[in-house]
């Protein structure tokens, strides 16, 4: 491994794209596309089809209606279907309210209840083809989740838990290896929309990054060689005094593996999944609280702390920004969620740097939204190890260059001065809404500082919190009528080189933002 001291590390190294290694990840694909739907042969179906035209509100409805309503509403928004699009070969293309990279969809969601008026103890998949729920095992297993995540504070009085696997071949016939990073981006995707679709119907998700993977696996009944479980969320009823909970921790350390045996191309995927794994920690205990952000930053803060890149003499810019409106009971979300879609070209128009501060504020700045009946402080993994540089090339009112975002102090820091247009178009091997782009979000996190934190498993804590802001970045995009594509197939030590940012920034996520051109979002 020379100077690489984890398995985390190693996968980075070994799945990073350069101009001569993305000609052998282009001939990945053999056999017709897997299907992105899970079936099941036995167990029982809840259509929840109906329940979309009950009115959360229809004071006329019985509260098993609107528990219903509430139920359905909360998971098309998360998962479902909201749009299909014939291709030239007559096959038909599904579109999600999350969006996935090649539209491969790994990620499955499941529901375990712990028994309540609308869902009786057991498990469920949720089928966002029929967009109804599939009951496979009617029996109580509730402390068997609870055990599994080591006994998670949340999982104490909620009663209903979101489980998120990833079917990993979905991703890995298309993108080999370096599909795990897209997987974990998927999911974090889905992390996302489970927290704004959760505002909507009142719902609040808690999330439990860390939990023993083997149990979680065999309670959903998981080949753990084709599918693994991904992240836990309990799902918390806000009309429930009781289930009103604090902020929670969410994760838990897995340990370092320093050998790492000769792995051929196509056995990394697997090998990292369950390098990531947790095993069986007797002695771990949860905190019951975590700091908040507005613990730090929030209106009553009086001391904010400082920034990385935080140069002297840098240009800074203020990105304080009037909130983004929803609409009222925050139906404008729920709009958004729902024609949320990717863009494929844009008309490389520029951005307004009131945009531009419009999405960044929706995205770092959540408290920024409780009055309009958003969480103030939604659930990551750990986003402190997260840095945001945003490549400016077409932004009104802002120099074109390379900047550091400061969350904290809302700001702007210019780090490097050029028009990166042709650069960034290379960086995204090539595609034109690089170069297009009004602004390019970059993700990027201190690897070896992640994982000496939460060892191998930070890996997958990266990616999940930059696939989750990735979300955000598509939701206030859409809201505003900009365009956005995320990208997670870049030349990774190049991005580094010509953007000055650090070479011990290990790049995440990719994010364009820019004016549509005319019927070219999907």
């Amino acid at each position: 491994m020379s100077s690489l001291s984890s398995i985390a590390e190693y996968f980075h190294d070994r799945t990073k794209y350069s101009p001569d290694s993305i000609a052998r990840a282009g001939r990945a694909m053999q056999g017709p596309q897997p299907e992105p739907f899970k079936t099941y042969r036995l167990g029982t179906e809840i259509d929840l089809k109906p329940y979309l035209e009950e009115s959360k509100v229809n004071p006329e409805a019985t509260a098993d209606e609107r528990a219903w309503a509430r139920l359905s509403h909360f998971l098309i928004n998360v998962y479902g279907l909201t749009a299909q699009i014939q291709t030239m070969t007559g096959q038909m293309f599904y579109l999600r309210s999350a969006p996935s990279a090649g539209g491969l969809y790994p990620t499955e969601v499941y529901l375990v209840s712990r028994g309540n008026q609308l869902l009786p103890a057991g498990l469920y998949n949720y089928q966002a083809r029929t967009h109804a729920l599939w009951r496979f095992w009617d029996d109580h297993i509730w402390q068997s989740l609870q055990s599994a995540c080591f006994w998670h504070p949340a999982l104490e009085t909620t009663q209903v838990a979101v489980i998120l696997t990833s079917v990993f071949y979905r991703s890995a016939w298309r993108y080999q290896d370096r599909a795990y990073r897209r997987i974990c981006l998927d999911a974090g995707h889905v992390l996302g929309n489970l927290e704004l679709a959760g505002a909507l119907v009142d719902y609040r998700p808690h999330l439990i990054g860390g939990y023993l993977d083997s149990a979680i696996n065999q309670m959903l009944y998981l080949d753990p060689e084709t599918e693994g479980a991904i992240a836990v969320a309990a799902l918390a009823d806000m009309l429930q005094v009781e289930q009103n909970l604090p902020h929670l921790t969410t994760t838990q350390p897995s340990p370092l593996q320093a050998q790492v045996p000769q792995l051929a191309e196509g056995e990394l995927l697997p090998f990292m999944h369950q390098a990531t794994s947790i095993q069986q920690d007797d002695d771990f205990r949860w905190h019951s609280r975590r700091p908040s952000v507005a613990d730090q930053v929030g209106p009553a803060s009086t001391a904010i702390p400082d920034d990385k890149y935080n140069f002297p003499f840098c240009l800074k810019v203020t990105t304080t920004t009037p909130p983004i409106d929803w609409d009222t009971s925050l139906q404008g979300l729920e709009k958004t969620l729902l024609r949320r879609r990717s863009t494929r070209e844009f008309s490389g128009t520029n951005l307004t740097l009131e945009e531009l501060n419009a999405v960044l504020d929706f995205v770092y700045q959540p408290y920024h939204y409780i009055e309009q009946g958003l969480d103030g402080d939604p659930d990551y993994c750990d986003l402190s190890l997260i840095q945001t540089f945003v490549a400016v090339s077409g932004v009104d009112g802002l120099d074109t260059g390379c900047y550091y975002y400061a969350p904290l102090t809302q700001e702007l820091r210019q780090i490097r001065f050029k028009n990166f247009r042709p650069e960034l178009q290379y960086l995204c091997l090539g595609q034109n809404l690089g170069h297009d782009a009004g602004a390019v979000v970059f993700h990027t996190a201190d690897l070896k500082a992640a994982i000496a934190r939460h060892g191998e498993r930070g890996y997958r804590y990266l990616h999940l919190d930059a696939g989750h802001l990735g979300q955000r970045l598509n939701v206030a995009a859409v809201r505003l009528g900009l365009g956005v594509s995320g990208i997670g197939g870049f030349f990774d030590d190049q991005v580094n080189e010509v953007l000055g940012i650090p070479a011990d920034e290990a790049v995440l996520y990719i994010t364009t933002l820019g004016r549509p051109a005319a019927a070219t979002i999907s």
